[in-house]
């Protein structure tokens, strides 16, 4: 696999994790879990036993340079691409294409979010390299969906066709979050998958779906001058006009040769306090303490995140996130996770 290319998208401001994430120091760079290693850093632990470390890549704003030299010295300073403005992930995945092909129209590029956690690192590096077998001998857009375990209503979800081979199949369509009683269904039909945002293609094959299907992304960032004293004040200039938008939207949605892959590897996307719990509890209703001492009375189904205090008492709390971070207390339902980074807004930058 030395010809793939590992792109590690490292540029969201992670709100659902506020007060411990700000735009500031987003959650990719903290040690959410609590093992001695940015979430940033995990990631490019897991994937670099399958890849020459001069092929591993890092998409960020520009703004959080520093920290992911800080976090990650041994990539060389050439493959971390720093995106002037947040345009979401098509055009961060357009740029790091271009710069691709520009030193290896063959390479395969495989793309992954900075901020996942995956219990079963071996088998998911064995399924890695079979994707990217496939990825490097078809034209082909493959995504890597993850088996669901419970109707999750915040993630979007791929619904998988017929088998182009063995554990490979061509994608029927994306559906975006459903409520519960569709995702029930989803459940039960045993097609579909969550939409874990991990691509994989060769990067020929992807500039040419998005010069058909993004053309206002391919098109300025098509003559760029790659890897001269030029690119840093070129990219400046043209990436805040880029649309915002995502890769699904921008391609996936509408690309006739996308497939899928099904995963079962311990997966968790961390995208909210809610999705910690999930992800760390073992019974259903225990409390999660993180952080100091916690005494609880006659409280289930908690998370509690406060390595800051000594220690903090609850009584009569069911299926709350408290979080205390920086001097800000959150105190919220889990399952209305995604007000979380509408409340975030309420407080200005500056005070984070």
């Amino acid at each position: 696999m030395d010809d793939v290319h590992v792109c590690i998208m490292a540029g969201g401001k992670g709100t659902r994790f506020w007060p411990a994430s700000t735009e500031a120091l987003p959650k990719q760079f903290l040690d959410i879990l609590g093992t001695g290693k940015s979430l940033l850093q995990g990631t490019y632990d897991r994937f670099i036993p399958l890849t020459d470390p001069a092929h591993m890549w890092v998409l960020t704003n520009e703004r959080y340079a520093g920290i992911v030299r800080e976090q990650l010295p041994q990539v060389d300073v050439h493959n971390v691409l720093l995106e002037p403005a947040m345009r979401n992930t098509a055009p961060a995945l357009a740029y790091a294409a271009f710069k691709l092909y520009h030193r290896d129209p063959d390479a395969v590029m495989l793309a992954t979010p900075s901020d996942q956690v995956i219990l079963r690192e071996e088998v998911f590096r064995l399924h890695v390299k079979r994707a990217a077998r496939f990825a490097a001998e078809q034209d082909a857009l493959l995504t890597l969906g993850i088996r669901p375990t419970r109707p999750a209503t915040g993630y979007g979800y791929i619904e998988r066709g017929d088998a182009v081979e063995d554990a490979i199949y061509k994608v029927q369509r994306f559906v975006e979050k459903p409520d519960a009683e569709t995702a029930r269904a989803f459940l039960e039909t045993g097609n579909f998958l969550w939409n874990a945002g991990m691509f994989l293609w060769r990067v020929s094959t992807f500039l040419e779906a998005l010069e058909q299907y993004a053309p206002d992304i391919y098109r300025p960032l098509q003559e760029g001058p790659y890897d001269t004293d030029d690119e840093r004040d070129w990219i400046r200039r043209i990436y805040p006009d880029l649309p915002n938008i995502s890769i699904d939207y921008a391609l996936m949605e509408k690309a006739d040769n996308v497939y899928t892959m099904p995963l079962d590897v311990g997966w968790s996307d961390l995208g909210s306090w809610n999705a910690l719990y999930d992800f760390m509890k073992t019974e259903e209703g225990e409390n999660i303490c993180m952080g100091g001492r916690c005494h609880l009375d006659t409280c289930t189904g908690n998370l509690i995140y406060a390595p800051e205090l000594k220690g903090l008492a609850l009584k009569g709390l069911r299926d709350y996130a408290v979080v205390y971070s920086r001097g800000y207390l959150l105190i919220y339902p889990r399952r209305d996770e995604q007000e979380i980074k509408d409340v975030q807004a309420l407080f200005r930058e500056g005070d984070l």
